[in-house]
Protein backbone atom coordinates (compact mmCIF):
# COMPACT_ATOMS: atom_id res chain seq x y z
CA UNK A 1 0.00 0.00 0.00
CA UNK A 2 1.35 3.44 -0.91
CA UNK A 3 1.69 6.06 1.78
CA UNK A 4 -0.72 8.94 1.45
CA UNK A 5 -3.59 6.95 -0.07
CA UNK A 6 -6.81 6.96 1.88
CA UNK A 7 -8.81 3.78 2.24
CA UNK A 8 -12.33 3.08 3.43
CA UNK A 9 -12.51 0.84 6.50
CA UNK A 10 -15.67 -0.96 7.56
CA UNK A 11 -15.74 -1.57 11.30
CA UNK A 12 -18.04 -4.15 12.82
CA UNK A 13 -17.37 -2.81 16.29
CA UNK A 14 -18.64 0.70 15.57
CA UNK A 15 -21.12 0.11 12.71
CA UNK A 16 -19.86 3.03 10.71
CA UNK A 17 -17.53 3.83 7.85
CA UNK A 18 -14.42 5.79 8.54
CA UNK A 19 -11.62 7.02 6.30
CA UNK A 20 -8.18 6.26 7.66
CA UNK A 21 -4.86 7.49 6.44
CA UNK A 22 -3.12 4.48 4.93
CA UNK A 23 0.30 3.53 6.22
CA UNK A 24 3.16 2.15 4.17
CA UNK A 25 3.69 -1.54 4.87
CA UNK A 26 7.09 -2.48 6.22
CA UNK A 27 7.97 -6.03 5.33
CA UNK A 28 10.66 -6.44 7.97
CA UNK A 29 11.84 -9.96 8.63
CA UNK A 30 8.53 -11.49 9.68
CA UNK A 31 7.27 -14.36 7.53
CA UNK A 32 3.88 -14.56 9.24
CA UNK A 33 2.31 -11.74 7.23
CA UNK A 34 2.96 -13.64 3.98
CA UNK A 35 1.57 -16.95 5.14
CA UNK A 36 -2.15 -16.49 4.64
CA UNK A 37 -2.58 -14.19 1.65
CA UNK A 38 -4.86 -15.80 -0.93
CA UNK A 39 -4.15 -12.91 -3.32
CA UNK A 40 -0.38 -13.36 -3.11
CA UNK A 41 1.09 -14.09 -6.51
CA UNK A 42 3.26 -17.19 -6.67
CA UNK A 43 6.69 -16.73 -8.24
CA UNK A 44 6.86 -17.59 -11.91
CA UNK A 45 8.61 -20.84 -12.71
CA UNK A 46 11.77 -20.45 -14.75
CA UNK A 47 13.19 -22.94 -17.17
CA UNK A 48 15.94 -24.13 -14.79
CA UNK A 49 15.32 -24.99 -11.13
CA UNK A 50 18.11 -25.36 -8.58
CA UNK A 51 15.98 -27.18 -6.01
CA UNK A 52 17.13 -24.76 -3.32
CA UNK A 53 14.66 -23.16 -0.96
CA UNK A 54 14.42 -19.62 0.26
CA UNK A 55 13.75 -18.37 3.79
CA UNK A 56 9.99 -18.62 3.43
CA UNK A 57 10.07 -22.21 2.20
CA UNK A 58 9.49 -21.49 -1.49
CA UNK A 59 11.69 -22.97 -4.19
CA UNK A 60 14.32 -20.61 -5.52
CA UNK A 61 14.95 -20.51 -9.21
CA UNK A 62 18.11 -19.98 -11.18
CA UNK A 63 18.25 -18.32 -14.55
CA UNK A 64 15.89 -15.63 -15.72
CA UNK A 65 12.30 -15.62 -14.56
CA UNK A 66 9.40 -14.85 -16.82
CA UNK A 67 8.09 -11.31 -16.56
CA UNK A 68 5.02 -11.18 -14.29
CA UNK A 69 1.78 -10.72 -16.17
CA UNK A 70 -0.05 -7.48 -15.55
CA UNK A 71 -3.15 -7.97 -13.46
CA UNK A 72 -5.59 -5.14 -12.80
CA UNK A 73 -6.07 -4.21 -9.16
CA UNK A 74 -9.74 -3.23 -9.31
CA UNK A 75 -11.16 -6.81 -9.01
CA UNK A 76 -9.23 -7.28 -5.80
CA UNK A 77 -10.31 -3.91 -4.43
CA UNK A 78 -13.95 -4.59 -5.25
CA UNK A 79 -13.80 -8.05 -3.69
CA UNK A 80 -12.19 -6.75 -0.50
CA UNK A 81 -14.72 -3.93 -0.24
CA UNK A 82 -17.61 -6.38 -0.59
CA UNK A 83 -15.95 -8.67 1.96
CA UNK A 84 -15.69 -5.82 4.46
CA UNK A 85 -19.34 -4.83 3.92
CA UNK A 86 -20.88 -8.31 3.95
CA UNK A 87 -18.61 -9.93 6.53
CA UNK A 88 -17.38 -7.19 8.88
CA UNK A 89 -14.91 -8.43 11.46
CA UNK A 90 -12.13 -7.17 13.68
CA UNK A 91 -8.64 -8.53 14.29
CA UNK A 92 -8.73 -11.09 17.08
CA UNK A 93 -5.50 -9.70 18.50
CA UNK A 94 -5.65 -5.89 18.28
CA UNK A 95 -9.37 -5.40 17.41
CA UNK A 96 -8.54 -3.33 14.31
CA UNK A 97 -11.08 -3.68 11.45
CA UNK A 98 -10.20 -6.34 8.88
CA UNK A 99 -10.38 -5.16 5.29
CA UNK A 100 -8.56 -7.98 3.49
CA UNK A 101 -9.98 -11.33 2.51
CA UNK A 102 -8.37 -13.99 4.66
CA UNK A 103 -9.32 -17.16 6.46
CA UNK A 104 -7.30 -15.97 9.45
CA UNK A 105 -8.95 -13.20 11.52
CA UNK A 106 -5.69 -11.40 12.25
CA UNK A 107 -4.58 -8.16 10.62
CA UNK A 108 -1.37 -7.77 8.64
CA UNK A 109 0.21 -5.43 11.19
CA UNK A 110 -0.14 -7.98 13.98
CA UNK A 111 1.31 -10.72 11.77
CA UNK A 112 4.22 -8.50 10.72
CA UNK A 113 5.04 -7.84 14.37
CA UNK A 114 5.67 -11.57 14.99
CA UNK A 115 9.39 -11.55 14.31
CA UNK A 116 12.03 -14.22 14.87
CA UNK A 117 14.23 -14.24 17.95
CA UNK A 118 17.13 -11.82 17.57
CA UNK A 119 20.38 -11.64 19.51
CA UNK A 120 22.62 -14.25 21.08
CA UNK A 121 21.04 -17.48 22.28
CA UNK A 122 22.32 -20.71 23.77
CA UNK A 123 23.43 -23.08 21.01
CA UNK A 124 21.77 -26.01 22.82
CA UNK A 125 18.48 -24.95 24.42
CA UNK A 126 17.95 -21.59 22.68
CA UNK A 127 17.79 -19.53 25.86
CA UNK A 128 18.69 -15.86 25.53
CA UNK A 129 22.26 -15.03 26.52
CA UNK A 130 23.25 -11.75 28.12
CA UNK A 131 26.85 -12.48 29.16
CA UNK A 132 29.49 -11.06 26.77
CA UNK A 133 31.78 -13.89 27.86
CA UNK A 134 29.33 -16.55 26.71
CA UNK A 135 29.00 -14.89 23.30
CA UNK A 136 32.68 -14.11 22.69
CA UNK A 137 34.32 -17.39 23.72
CA UNK A 138 36.00 -19.74 21.24
CA UNK A 139 33.39 -22.46 21.76
CA UNK A 140 29.73 -22.37 20.77
CA UNK A 141 27.73 -20.18 23.15
CA UNK A 142 25.95 -22.06 25.90
CA UNK A 143 23.95 -20.92 28.89
CA UNK A 144 25.30 -21.79 32.32
CA UNK A 145 22.72 -24.52 32.89
CA UNK A 146 23.48 -26.32 29.61
CA UNK A 147 27.20 -26.14 30.42
CA UNK A 148 26.60 -27.78 33.80
CA UNK A 149 24.06 -30.38 32.68
CA UNK A 150 23.52 -31.40 29.07
CA UNK A 151 19.83 -31.89 28.19
CA UNK A 152 18.63 -35.19 26.68
CA UNK A 153 18.22 -33.57 23.26
CA UNK A 154 21.00 -32.46 20.94
CA UNK A 155 19.62 -29.00 20.23
CA UNK A 156 16.42 -26.96 20.42
CA UNK A 157 15.30 -24.18 18.11
CA UNK A 158 12.31 -21.81 18.24
CA UNK A 159 11.07 -19.18 15.82
CA UNK A 160 9.88 -16.39 18.11
CA UNK A 161 9.47 -15.23 21.67
CA UNK A 162 6.37 -16.47 23.47
CA UNK A 163 4.77 -13.11 24.12
CA UNK A 164 2.32 -10.56 22.74
CA UNK A 165 0.84 -11.35 19.35
CA UNK A 166 2.56 -14.69 18.83
CA UNK A 167 1.25 -15.97 22.14
CA UNK A 168 -2.25 -14.81 21.21
CA UNK A 169 -2.02 -16.48 17.79
CA UNK A 170 -1.09 -19.78 19.43
CA UNK A 171 -4.01 -19.37 21.83
CA UNK A 172 -6.35 -18.74 18.88
CA UNK A 173 -5.44 -22.16 17.54
CA UNK A 174 -5.34 -24.10 20.81
CA UNK A 175 -8.27 -22.59 22.67
CA UNK A 176 -10.15 -20.55 20.06
CA UNK A 177 -10.13 -23.41 17.51
CA UNK A 178 -9.10 -21.05 14.69
CA UNK A 179 -7.47 -23.77 12.61
CA UNK A 180 -6.19 -21.53 9.77
CA UNK A 181 -3.70 -20.20 12.34
CA UNK A 182 -1.87 -23.53 11.95
CA UNK A 183 -0.72 -22.49 8.46
CA UNK A 184 0.99 -19.35 9.74
CA UNK A 185 2.44 -21.14 12.75
CA UNK A 186 3.61 -23.90 10.42
CA UNK A 187 5.72 -21.44 8.44
CA UNK A 188 7.29 -20.30 11.68
CA UNK A 189 8.00 -23.87 12.74
CA UNK A 190 9.55 -24.54 9.32
CA UNK A 191 12.01 -21.71 10.02
CA UNK A 192 12.93 -23.27 13.37
CA UNK A 193 13.48 -26.63 11.66
CA UNK A 194 15.59 -24.93 8.99
CA UNK A 195 17.92 -23.71 11.74
CA UNK A 196 18.51 -27.33 12.79
CA UNK A 197 18.97 -28.80 9.30
CA UNK A 198 22.76 -28.30 9.07
CA UNK A 199 23.15 -30.60 12.09
CA UNK A 200 20.88 -33.36 10.84
CA UNK A 201 22.61 -36.58 9.92
CA UNK A 202 21.94 -38.72 6.89
CA UNK A 203 18.91 -40.96 6.69
CA UNK A 204 15.25 -40.51 7.61
CA UNK A 205 14.05 -38.16 10.34
CA UNK A 206 11.18 -39.33 12.52
CA UNK A 207 8.95 -36.33 13.28
CA UNK A 208 7.28 -36.63 16.69
CA UNK A 209 4.61 -34.09 17.67
CA UNK A 210 4.23 -33.91 21.45
CA UNK A 211 1.09 -36.00 21.99
CA UNK A 212 -2.00 -35.06 23.96
CA UNK A 213 -3.69 -37.44 26.34
CA UNK A 214 -6.73 -39.15 24.85
CA UNK A 215 -9.08 -37.23 27.13
CA UNK A 216 -7.71 -33.84 26.16
CA UNK A 217 -7.60 -34.84 22.50
CA UNK A 218 -11.30 -35.71 22.61
CA UNK A 219 -12.05 -32.44 24.38
CA UNK A 220 -10.06 -30.25 21.98
CA UNK A 221 -10.68 -32.27 18.85
CA UNK A 222 -7.13 -31.95 17.51
CA UNK A 223 -3.49 -31.93 18.52
CA UNK A 224 -2.16 -28.44 17.78
CA UNK A 225 1.43 -29.71 17.49
CA UNK A 226 0.41 -32.16 14.75
CA UNK A 227 -1.56 -29.54 12.81
CA UNK A 228 1.38 -27.14 12.93
CA UNK A 229 4.01 -29.66 11.89
CA UNK A 230 1.90 -30.93 8.97
CA UNK A 231 1.79 -27.36 7.68
CA UNK A 232 5.52 -26.90 8.35
CA UNK A 233 6.55 -29.99 6.40
CA UNK A 234 5.14 -28.47 3.21
CA UNK A 235 7.88 -25.82 3.37
CA UNK A 236 10.82 -28.03 4.37
CA UNK A 237 13.34 -29.10 1.71
CA UNK A 238 13.85 -32.27 3.75
CA UNK A 239 10.19 -33.28 3.68
CA UNK A 240 11.01 -36.38 1.62
CA UNK A 241 13.23 -37.58 4.48
CA UNK A 242 10.71 -36.79 7.21
CA UNK A 243 8.47 -39.52 8.57
CA UNK A 244 5.48 -38.34 10.59
CA UNK A 245 3.87 -41.08 12.61
CA UNK A 246 2.31 -41.90 16.01
CA UNK A 247 5.45 -43.28 17.62
CA UNK A 248 4.81 -41.59 20.98
CA UNK A 249 1.74 -41.78 23.20
CA UNK A 250 0.71 -39.86 26.31
CA UNK A 251 -0.33 -42.70 28.58
CA UNK A 252 -1.79 -40.66 31.43
CA UNK A 253 -3.29 -37.25 31.96
CA UNK A 254 -0.97 -34.84 33.74
CA UNK A 255 -1.88 -31.99 36.04
CA UNK A 256 -1.36 -28.42 34.92
CA UNK A 257 2.28 -27.37 35.19
CA UNK A 258 1.34 -23.90 36.41
CA UNK A 259 2.89 -23.08 39.77
CA UNK A 260 4.94 -26.28 40.05
CA UNK A 261 8.59 -26.30 41.05
CA UNK A 262 11.20 -27.85 38.82
CA UNK A 263 11.19 -31.13 40.75
CA UNK A 264 7.38 -31.23 40.73
CA UNK A 265 7.30 -30.64 36.98
CA UNK A 266 9.66 -33.50 36.27
CA UNK A 267 7.72 -35.82 38.56
CA UNK A 268 4.44 -34.71 37.01
CA UNK A 269 5.67 -35.74 33.54
CA UNK A 270 7.71 -38.81 34.46
CA UNK A 271 6.16 -41.91 32.96
CA UNK A 272 3.58 -39.88 31.04
CA UNK A 273 4.99 -40.80 27.60
CA UNK A 274 5.54 -44.18 25.98
CA UNK A 275 7.01 -45.21 22.62
CA UNK A 276 4.36 -47.21 20.78
CA UNK A 277 6.45 -48.22 17.78
CA UNK A 278 10.04 -48.95 18.92
CA UNK A 279 11.07 -50.31 15.51
CA UNK A 280 10.20 -46.99 13.86
CA UNK A 281 12.50 -45.02 16.14
CA UNK A 282 15.40 -47.43 16.78
CA UNK A 283 18.71 -46.27 15.24
CA UNK A 284 17.06 -43.19 13.75
CA UNK A 285 17.16 -39.50 14.58
CA UNK A 286 13.99 -37.90 15.90
CA UNK A 287 12.59 -34.39 15.71
CA UNK A 288 10.25 -33.49 18.59
CA UNK A 289 7.93 -30.61 17.71
CA UNK A 290 5.56 -28.56 19.85
CA UNK A 291 3.92 -25.16 19.86
CA UNK A 292 5.69 -23.66 22.90
CA UNK A 293 8.95 -24.29 24.75
CA UNK A 294 8.81 -22.75 28.21
CA UNK A 295 10.91 -24.64 30.74
CA UNK A 296 11.62 -27.58 28.45
CA UNK A 297 10.26 -30.16 30.89
CA UNK A 298 7.85 -31.71 28.36
CA UNK A 299 10.20 -31.94 25.38
CA UNK A 300 13.01 -33.19 27.65
CA UNK A 301 10.84 -36.04 28.90
CA UNK A 302 9.88 -36.89 25.31
CA UNK A 303 13.54 -36.85 24.27
CA UNK A 304 14.53 -39.04 27.21
CA UNK A 305 11.90 -41.65 26.32
CA UNK A 306 12.84 -41.61 22.63
CA UNK A 307 16.55 -42.04 23.37
CA UNK A 308 15.81 -44.88 25.73
CA UNK A 309 13.89 -46.54 22.86
CA UNK A 310 16.97 -46.35 20.62
CA UNK A 311 16.86 -42.97 18.89
CA UNK A 312 20.36 -41.93 17.88
CA UNK A 313 19.81 -38.20 18.41
CA UNK A 314 16.81 -36.07 19.28
CA UNK A 315 16.18 -32.52 18.10
CA UNK A 316 13.52 -30.09 19.28
CA UNK A 317 11.71 -27.44 17.22
CA UNK A 318 8.94 -25.17 18.50
CA UNK A 319 7.08 -22.16 17.21
CA UNK A 320 7.75 -20.06 20.29
CA UNK A 321 9.95 -20.02 23.35
CA UNK A 322 9.79 -18.27 26.71
CA UNK A 323 12.96 -16.20 27.00
CA UNK A 324 14.63 -14.82 30.11
CA UNK A 325 13.70 -11.21 29.45
CA UNK A 326 10.03 -12.08 29.02
CA UNK A 327 9.71 -15.02 31.41
CA UNK A 328 8.89 -12.99 34.51
CA UNK A 329 6.23 -11.09 32.56
CA UNK A 330 4.61 -14.14 30.96
CA UNK A 331 0.84 -14.00 31.17
CA UNK A 332 -1.61 -16.81 31.28
CA UNK A 333 -4.00 -14.95 28.98
CA UNK A 334 -7.78 -15.00 28.59
CA UNK A 335 -8.04 -18.75 28.13
CA UNK A 336 -6.50 -19.78 31.46
CA UNK A 337 -9.83 -20.39 33.12
CA UNK A 338 -10.18 -23.84 31.56
CA UNK A 339 -7.25 -25.09 33.63
CA UNK A 340 -5.63 -26.69 30.60
CA UNK A 341 -2.58 -24.47 30.29
CA UNK A 342 0.64 -26.50 30.06
CA UNK A 343 3.95 -24.89 31.02
CA UNK A 344 2.64 -21.34 31.16
CA UNK A 345 4.94 -19.99 33.86
CA UNK A 346 8.32 -18.38 33.53
CA UNK A 347 11.47 -20.47 33.46
CA UNK A 348 13.05 -18.28 36.18
CA UNK A 349 10.91 -20.13 38.74
CA UNK A 350 12.22 -23.57 37.75
CA UNK A 351 15.97 -23.48 37.13
CA UNK A 352 16.39 -27.23 37.56
CA UNK A 353 13.71 -27.89 34.96
CA UNK A 354 15.65 -25.84 32.45
CA UNK A 355 18.82 -27.69 33.45
CA UNK A 356 17.03 -30.89 32.51
CA UNK A 357 16.17 -29.58 29.08
CA UNK A 358 16.02 -25.83 28.77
Amino acid sequence: MVAGVREVVFSSSEDRIRAAQAKAEVAGHSIASRADQPWAKQPEQSQVSTGLTGPAGFEQESGRQAAPAFRPMWPRQIAESLFAVLFPADCRICSAPLVKISRLPVCGECLSAMRPIAGGVCAVCGERLFSPYALSGPDEPRCGLCRRLAPPFARASAYGSYESGLRELIHLLKYGEVRPAANVLGRMLAEAVRDLEPDFGAGPIVVVPVPLHRGKLRQRGFNQAELIVRAAMKFSPLRDRMRLGPVLDRTRATASQTGLTGHQRRENLRGAFKVTRPDDIKDRQALVVDDVYTTGATVSECARVLRRAGATRVWVATVARTLKASAQHAEIGPYASDGQMDEEIGAHDVPMARAAGG
